[in-house]
This record gives C-alpha cells, sequence and structure tokens, in this order.
C-alpha cells in the first residue's frame, strides 16, 4: 500500500507533467502562429516589389491593407496564445515571425513616407489585440532590431528596381536611409548581450548598402548605358569583392 509520501510525490509529478505537456502544446501552436505572420508578412512584402513610379499609391494601399489583415488575423491569434503566461520564455518559438512582421511594417512606413516605423509605435498598434486585464504583449528591442536589419536588404532590392525604372534618385533616398540605419546600429549592436545573430545580419547589411552604393555610383559614372539588376552575372559589376546577395 502507498504510504502518504509516495502518494505526494506521485500527485506533484502528475502536476508537473500535466504542465509540461499543456505548455509543449501551447509552444506548437505558438510555433504555427509565427510561421502564418511569417508567410504572410513575407506577402505584404512581395507586394511592395510590385511597385513602380506609375502605381505607387495602389500598390501601398494593397500593401498597407494585407498587412492589416495580418495584424487582425495572425498577430491576433499570437497575443491570444501568449496572454496571461510569460511571454518571454517562449520567444524563441514566435520571434522569427514577430521579425519578419517587423520587416513587413517598417517597409511599407518607409515606402509611404520615408520614415522609420519606430518600436513605440508597432507597439502602440499591439495594444488593442491584448486583454486590458493582461499584460500586453510587446515586441522586444531584440526582435525589432533583428527586423530592422533584415528591411535593409529589401530596401536594397527596392533600389535596384528603382534604377531599373530610372528612379535614381529614389534609390539615392534609399541609400541614405540604410547607411544611416547600420551607422547607428553599428554603435548599438557591441553593446547588445545577446548580439550573435545580429553580428552576422550586420555583414549581410554592410553588403546591402555597398551594393546600393556601388548601383548608384556606376549610374552616375556610366549613364542609363549601365542599368544593374539584382544578381547580375555582369563580371564588370563593380562590388568591391561583395558578392550577390541570395533572396
Amino acid at each position: 500500500m502507498a504510504t502518504e509520501t509516495e502518494t505526494s510525490l506521485k500527485d506533484a509529478f502528475g502536476k508537473y507533467a500535466d504542465f509540461l505537456n499543456n505548455l509543449n502544446e501551447k509552444r506548437e501552436r505558438i510555433v504555427k502562429a509565427s510561421r502564418d505572420i511569417t508567410i504572410n508578412s513575407k506577402k505584404v512584402i512581395f507586394q511592395v516589389h510590385r511597385i513602380n513610379k506609375y502605381n505607387k499609391d495602389e500598390v501601398l494601399e494593397k500593401a498597407e491593407k494585407d498587412l492589416s489583415a495580418v495584424t487582425n488575423q495572425y498577430v491576433s491569434r499570437l497575443v491570444k496564445e501568449l496572454q496571461g503566461c510569460d511571454f518571454w520564455k517562449l520567444r524563441r518559438a514566435y520571434s522569427p515571425g514577430v521579425q519578419e512582421y517587423v520587416e513587413a511594417a517598417t517597409l511599407c512606413k518607409f515606402c509611404k513616407s520615408g520614415t522609420l516605423l519606430n518600436l513605440d509605435e508597432m507597439n502602440a498598434t499591439l495594444l488593442p489585440l491584448s486583454d486590458p486585464s493582461e499584460e500586453p504583449l510587446q515586441i522586444n528591442i531584440l526582435d525589432y532590431l533583428l527586423g530592422l536589419a533584415d528591411l535593409t536588404g529589401e530596401l536594397m532590392r527596392l533600389a535596384i528596381g528603382r534604377i531599373s525604372d530610372g528612379e535614381i534618385e529614389y534609390a539615392e533616398k534609399i541609400c541614405k536611409f540604410v547607411r544611416e540605419i547600420h551607422r547607428e546600429l553599428t554603435l548599438v549592436v557591441p553593446l547588445m548581450d545577446d548580439s550573435h545573430d545580429m553580428k552576422t545580419k550586420m555583414e549581410v547589411m554592410l553588403q546591402s548598402v555597398m551594393k546600393i552604393e556601388n548601383a548608384c555610383f556606376s549610374v552616375h559614372v556610366r549613364g542609363s548605358e549601365y542599368i544593374p539588376m539584382l544578381g547580375s552575372s555582369d563580371q564588370s559589376y563593380p562590388l568591391m569583392g561583395v558578392p550577390n546577395i541570395d533572396p
């Protein structure tokens, strides 16, 4: 016959097992929500890349509508899953989706106004999704900066596309914006505790800056006869040894 101590231990371990099972199930749901956010945020980014000098308003209106749908349908589901729990402990389960969401939102904001969507503005859009009685989900500074680093790659692609359409001034505006982001992050990253991913992204970001600068420089020097395309196999493309960046 089981002693009182054995029964107590059995009950305790049963509770721990239930807790871990529920946590694992929640983590799986959060990973699924993050994956959905990633997929649909990428669709917003692809929509933005349809932009040209003739359809800017139309494309951005559609992109903003799609971004709103991502917020209301997918980010809201993530918020509900994380409501009432220590969502910082589950960060790695949802971080990829949040980074992609940051990338899509900041890309839309830059294309519309030429400015950066900051972290406070992003978190303000999440507040209505949360139960006022619970701690609201907030995008943390690391995920925001990681998403911002990825933004520069999309801006590089956008700049090359604008050069191809003859919008040199717009490409130069993008170049200046990306250069400023890189300069500011260069000051911040060494002070970060968990900065391994960020340091890797900084290397890619520098390649993006150099690729835009060289594309703009080539057009100024060689004129409209030279319109570099992203991933060009032209050996004369002056990238100063910088390899093409995989999409």
